[in-house]
């Protein structure tokens, strides 16, 4: 079914009936807050505990920031870009070899979100990875284009040393050991959704992905430096995160939220899409281990404010989310403690 695919077709010009959204959930896009001051962090700020206060500030408060300074090098997120946009410009028939529907497949191509599930799709196509350990999953990745591979896998190193940094960062923000949330989440998994939105007839009817939050635990995004298409739920209004050169947006997934104990925010978030061109993005996921419990620290459960969510296993969490639409409630609602 990879004719499904929207970077088949090179022009669009109008939108398929099954990607108009109910009136009532479209994106309105006039009311989204253009100049929002959403945090931006430098990492290479020699000092650390104004660094670790404003990340602890950033997750309080908007549960999403950008870091700049983060030390992974410039050339290597140009070139995940550059090879990213040019396996969705791949023929058809090249791209079909890896397309797939099933959400639990390792590696596949594929569009909207769960199109199994799905009453409206959305604008998207993506290419998802996993991305740890490497050597496992590396041969099974496209070798086309040639340079896929190695670019992606040395870009998958790096991202994950940024990502255990932020987590220690996070853990010394809330009072914890630094190694705290690494050693609790386990093993970590890494996933990559290889974004590909295109120019879209009607943006005002349908989103490249609908509001959403992320079920795992740190989100790091490479944006499209000259496109913007993020936006994030903040006191109910919808706010654009823009672009800035050589810098990462951050996002605390849902079993941050849990560890915080509620004190940090795992934040609704969605991408739309525009008329005028076409957008990438890069998403990589670190995901507690399967087995990974989650449970709120003893640290955090202290003057009466008792734990918020119960106990669980990262995959018995994972298998949740995956067996709703997106458009449900708050996956973490499920999980709360009954007290």
């Amino acid at each position: 079914m990879a004719d499904q695919l929207l970077s088949t077709v090179s022009h669009h010009s109008s939108l398929p009936d099954t990607y108009v959204r109910p009136e009532s959930q479209r994106p309105r896009l006039h009311e989204v807050v253009r100049d929002a001051n959403i945090p931006t962090i430098d990492l290479g700020s020699p000092d650390v505990s104004r660094v670790i206060a404003q990340v602890g500030d950033a997750c309080r408060s908007f549960g999403f920031f950008q870091v700049v300074n983060h030390g992974v090098p410039v050339e290597l997120m140009l070139a995940m870009m550059a090879v990213a946009s040019e396996f969705f410009r791949l023929p058809p028939e090249e791209k079909a070899k890896h397309y797939s529907d099933d959400p639990t497949k390792k590696m596949r191509l594929s569009t909207s979100f769960n199109i199994r599930k799905e009453t409206v799709r959305n604008w998207r196509d993506y290419l998802r990875l996993h991305c740890y350990p490497l050597e496992e999953f590396v041969p099974g990745w496209p070798s086309n284009p040639a340079s896929f591979k190695e670019v992606v896998s040395g870009y998958c190193r790096e991202v994950r040393q940024l990502g255990l940094r932020l987590l220690g960062l996070i853990s010394l923000s809330l009072g914890l050991e630094e190694a705290y949330m690494v050693k609790v989440l386990g093993e970590q998994e890494q996933h990559m959704a290889v974004n590909y939105y295109p120019k879209c007839p009607e943006p005002e009817l349908t989103y490249g992905l609908q509001a959403h939050t992320d079920p795992n635990a740190l989100t790091i995004l490479l944006q499209d430096p000259k496109v913007a298409g993020l936006q994030v739920l903040k006191n109910g209004k919808w706010i654009a995160v823009n672009p800035q050169p050589d810098a990462y947006v951050i996002n605390i997934g849902d079993q941050l939220q849990a560890l915080s104990n509620g004190r940090y925010r795992s934040v609704c978030h969605r991408a739309v899409v525009n008329s005028e061109t076409d957008r990438m993005s890069v998403a990589s996921f670190l995901c507690p281990c399967n087995s990974a419990v989650i449970s709120t620290p003893e640290k955090l459960v202290v003057d009466g404010s008792p734990a918020i969510y119960r106990s669980y296993t990262y995959e018995e969490y994972y298998n949740k989310f995956w067996s709703r639409n997106l458009d449900d409630e708050h996956c973490l609602e499920l999980f709360k403690s009954q007290r």
